[in-house]
């Protein structure tokens, strides 16, 4: 049980620190395309600096301003895209295509085709219409009605 416990120990104490791991990790990533660029950017600074000056006995705080320049480096990280970043980036891209040139044809469409709806109703009704009134002013009809009057009128 011992020797278990000291063996444990020793492997703890060799293993892999996290300083370790990291610079393994920083290596790996500059094989495959890691980009680590410094870059330096201007910044300007103002203060407003205040001073007394006596004029005609009285004292005055002029104000003065100072600008300086100073440059700050920091680092910018450049990580390549993965093979399935790129592959997802170019199917979204496609989508947005097919979206667009849809939408820009149904509009199209919809701004060239006018279509009129006709009322159906008018129709069949202008059709009975004209059929009830062949039917009453022929011949036959009028003399079956005045028939039809004068055999209720007899009763």
């Amino acid at each position: 049980m011992i020797r278990l416990f000291a063996f444990i120990c020793v492997l703890t104490l060799l293993s892999c620190s996290s300083e370790r791991k990291a610079q393994y990790h920083y290596r790996k990533a500059l094989k495959h395309g890691l980009n680590v660029i410094n870059d330096s950017d201007t910044i300007r600074i103002t203060t407003l600096d205040s001073f007394p000056v006596i004029k005609n006995d009285t004292i005055v705080w002029e104000k003065f301003i100072t600008t300086k320049d100073s440059v700050v480096f920091f680092k910018n990280v450049y990580v390549p895209k993965t093979k399935w970043q790129t592959r997802i980036e170019y199917k979204e891209r496609v989508k947005t295509l097919r979206i667009e040139g849809k939408t820009k044809w149904k509009t199209a469409k919809a701004v060239q085709v006018v279509k009129y709806r006709t009322s159906w109703w008018l129709v069949l009704v202008a059709f009975v219409l004209g059929f009830v009134l062949k039917l009453i002013l022929n011949s036959t009809f009028i003399s079956r009605v005045r028939l039809f009057f004068r055999y209720f009128g007899q009763i």
